[in-house]
């Protein structure tokens, strides 16, 4: 087990990992058989579509269950759950964890709201996800943007520096905590270790937005876990890289942690739905134990099959390895950065090339990029595929010796905006659409980002400037989604109304 965390089992509970209590319960609620004269309305599967009962299978039907007597409820633990989460605070060294029935997004923000009150400031990365901006808005609270350090050759973000953090707490010590993103969607992880002892010598709060890590700390060839590294609030998405459903997540308490356990219980009844999905729970529950029993083994395969790639002759391609990294940076070898200069394709198109030509679809493209996540449910003809795919797509360019020299250029980095009111603020005021051109130097009333992977390009407040309009419009016509736009052909933008 991974720190040795605080379990808060019930009394008379023995802690064992082995054990599935959400799952255990539904399954004794089942074996019930009750008359079902309660939500949901279709009642174990008799009121559902024939085709979608066939599809899904009748025990998916079977065990979506509401917060019965027999079950638990989410909002205020007693039986199951409760047992459930104590078991994966133990496994992930925390002082007490929250499962997540709407993805990290709502840890996210109930994070936000743990530490800030309504006009405070935190500092936060550049390059956060937008459920980060949300949270601002929501919870009323000034951003203090960190710009992150970039590879040079490659232009993405790596993280941000200890340095920059310590500079920005020296020039913002009202500044009530830190929010930082590790890993990046690379797989790159910044030196958290380093930047919590500068943010606990303040005596403020870290927060980590560890959505792709869940798996980090469990096999002694990954990076550790932003909790080992001292974070105080973690948040991580249990179905992106272990076995949990979609949307399902954890939201892991430090141990010695800078704020009260009952802020976050607050702020999630605030947030979750009080009908939570069963079966999201059960997911968790079983991603937990299947790590618990069999992590390390199994991350043991996934890795083996990575390094499989960084042995096969690709071409024009080349993959991000820990040589490509400044000191400081450590990175997640399950994580695969395709590097397409020299291919004559950016990485939208070679995303499509690769879906139609060989079935294979990677997690993001971006301009110079294919990123590609590895874990315990690829096979290995899943990576003879992925091989014959990147062999092809390398040899493109001995193919087509017309093709340029390099990938198409990806638009310049845009400097970070003018923030001229709050992202509550702009959200909320009165506001006008204007044509894109016409909205150079407006506030923007809009986040606007492309996605995957979700990074506002300009957010609510910020002045619009001709350097984010180019990126945007460079970024669609080459196939990237414009995500958070009222108008999603981008013609128009909603700014405040002056």
């Amino acid at each position: 087990m991974v720190g040795g965390g605080v379990a808060t089992l019930a009394a008379g509970q023995v802690s064992d990992q082995a054990q599935a209590p959400i799952l255990e319960a539904l399954l004794s609620c089942r074996a019930q058989k009750l008359a079902p004269f309660y939500a949901p309305g279709h009642k174990g599967g008799y009121g559902v579509d024939a085709e979608l009962r066939v599809r899904l299978g009748a025990a998916a039907f079977e065990l979506d269950l509401p917060e019965l007597p027999e079950f638990d409820s989410l909002h205020d633990p007693q039986g199951p759950i409760r047992a459930a989460q104590a078991l994966a605070a133990e496994l992930y060294g925390a002082a007490q964890t929250w499962f997540l029935v709407n993805g990290s997004t709502g840890g996210i923000q109930a994070m936000i709201q743990a530490v800030c009150r309504p006009g405070d400031r935190l500092i936060v990365p550049r390059d956060a996800h937008r459920s980060v901006v949300a949270g601002l808005i929501l919870a009323d609270v000034l951003p203090v943007y960190l710009e992150p350090e970039r590879l040079a050759a490659q232009g993405f973000a790596l993280g941000v520096s200890p340095l920059a953090v310590a500079r920005a707490l020296r020039d913002w010590p009202q500044a009530r905590g830190v929010l930082l993103v590790r890993p990046s969607y690379y797989g790159t992880c910044l030196d958290l270790a380093a930047i919590a002892d500068i943010v606990h010598a303040h005596g403020l709060p870290l927060l980590v937005d560890e959505a792709h890590g869940a798996h980090l700390g469990f096999h002694p060839d990954l990076p550790g876990s932003a909790l080992a590294a001292g974070a105080d609030l973690v948040v991580q998405s249990t179905h992106k890289t272990l076995g949990a459903f979609s949307q399902a997540s954890m939201l892991h308490l430090g141990r010695g942690a800078r704020l009260e356990p009952e802020r976050l219980s607050q702020a999630l009844r605030l947030l979750q739905t009080t009908s939570p999905n069963s079966l999201l729970l059960a997911s968790l529950d079983g991603a937990r134990r299947q790590l618990a029993l069999g992590g390390e083994a199994s991350l043991q395969r996934t890795l083996e099959l990575a390094a499989q790639v960084r042995t096969w002759p690709l071409g024009g391609l080349s993959l991000l390895g820990p040589e490509h990294l400044p000191p400081g940076y450590t990175l997640d070898r399950t994580r695969l950065c395709v590097l397409l200069a020299g291919v004559g394709l950016n990485g939208f198109e070679a995303d499509d090339w690769l879906r139609q030509q060989f079935g294979v679809t990677a997690e993001l493209p971006t301009w110079g990029q294919l990123v590609f996540i590895l874990s315990a449910g690829n096979t290995q003809q899943h990576l003879d595929r992925l091989r014959a795919g990147l062999t092809a797509l390398g040899e493109l360019k001995a193919a087509n010796p017309q093709q340029g020299t390099g990938s198409p250029a990806e638009p310049a980095q845009v400097s970070a905006p003018v923030l001229r009111l709050s992202p509550r603020q702009a959200y909320f005021a009165p506001t006008r659409t204007v044509p894109l051109e016409k909205a150079v130097g407006q506030v923007s009333a809009e986040l606007v980002c492309p996605y995957p992977p979700g990074i506002a390009v300009v957010m609510p407040g910020e002045e619009v400037t001709a350097e984010v309009l180019a990126c945007l419009q460079a970024l669609q016509t080459n196939g990237s989604l414009i995500s958070g736009a009222a108008d999603p052909l981008l013609r128009t933008l909603r700014v405040v109304q002056a």
